[in-house]
């Protein structure tokens, strides 16, 4: 295993970085006074609302190993980002989380109604494929189409949304550590493998590199929903953003459910470790990649 880095470095550059990709997003989502307006404040009220930007983050932090331009990385970070900006509006309505607060601040079907939600979402999804597809993205169109192919696939029925299912399936049922884990790694794992495999698409890098980044970040993904199913747990309301506890209120199945909160912190650790292994044969170039993982660890929020 590679040694531990700092998270620091990575918590510092988020800031800077996240006025960047602001700045993309409020360009890919201008605002309209035509009669669809209120469907483009929906959007942007969610996709522009204080994220931290890690799976854009690292979508940069991979193309940098491969000397992708940073323009053509912030197009494919913002296209994961409106499908992350997408799966929350809809993991808040009634029908999946029911969820009053994301961020801080109320979700987009209280700042608005569960129609205009919907549809936020839905058009935050489609939008995502029309940017990967413009040539400004890349002008490659066989790197445009994986890309499309490879959101496709991560953020689908066998992916995201799969284990969206797999969730709601699992509730107040006796569900073991390695149903939890599949779950978990589709859930979130699938759109962080996806940003970690992104930068190397981008680079046209060979298919060895780009699976031993997708490897890495399934199991990124993993760690970072072990981290939220604890703050859930042991969370800070106000520095998680939304309502704590509401895991073991709805029955789900988590690794605090299956492990406890101690187990469930070792398992974090040992699949972050597992992780930053698969970034052993990039060496140095994968640093800052080795930080975003011990950042995800680390979090409260």
């Amino acid at each position: 295993m590679s040694d531990v880095i700092s998270a620091v470095p990575v918590r510092d550059a988020l800031a800077p970085f996240a006025e960047r990709m602001l700045a993309t997003l409020d360009a890919l989502l201008p605002a309209s006074d035509a009669e669809e307006g209120r469907l483009y404040d929906a959007m942007r009220y969610s996709a522009l609302g204080g994220g931290k930007f890690i799976r854009p983050y690292i979508v940069l932090a991979s193309g940098r190993m491969f000397g992708v331009d940073e323009t053509c990385a912030l197009r494919a970070g913002a296209a994961v980002e409106m499908i992350h900006a997408y799966s929350l509006i809809h993991d808040d309505l009634p029908a999946m989380d029911d969820d009053d607060m994301r961020r801080g601040r109320p979700s987009c079907h209280r700042a608005f109604d569960e129609a205009t939600a919907i549809l936020a979402g839905d058009a935050l999804l489609t939008l995502s494929f029309e940017v990967l597809a413009d040539p400004a993205t890349h002008p490659n169109p066989a790197v445009r189409s994986d890309l499309v192919a490879a959101l496709a696939g991560f953020a689908g029925g066998r992916g995201m949304v799969g284990g969206q299912m797999i969730d709601l399936e699992s509730e107040h049922a006796e569900v073991g550590a390695e149903l939890i884990a599949r779950l978990e790694m589709m859930k979130t794992g699938a759109l962080i493998s996806f940003s970690a495999g992104a930068g190397a698409i981008l680079g046209e890098a060979p298919a060895e590199a780009r699976a031993n980044l997708e490897a890495f970040g399934v199991e990124l993904g993993l760690a970072f929903q072990i981290t939220d199913d604890l703050l859930d747990a042991v969370g800070n309301e106000t520095d998680v953003g939304k309502a704590v506890g509401k895991d073991a209120d709805a029955g789900k199945a988590t690794f605090v459910s299956a492990l406890g909160v101690e187990g469930a912190r070792q398992e974090a650790r040992r699949v972050t470790d597992s992780a930053l292994s698969r970034l052993d044969p990039f060496g140095a170039r994968a640093d800052e990649l080795r930080s975003v993982a011990e950042f995800v660890l680390a979090r409260n929020s």
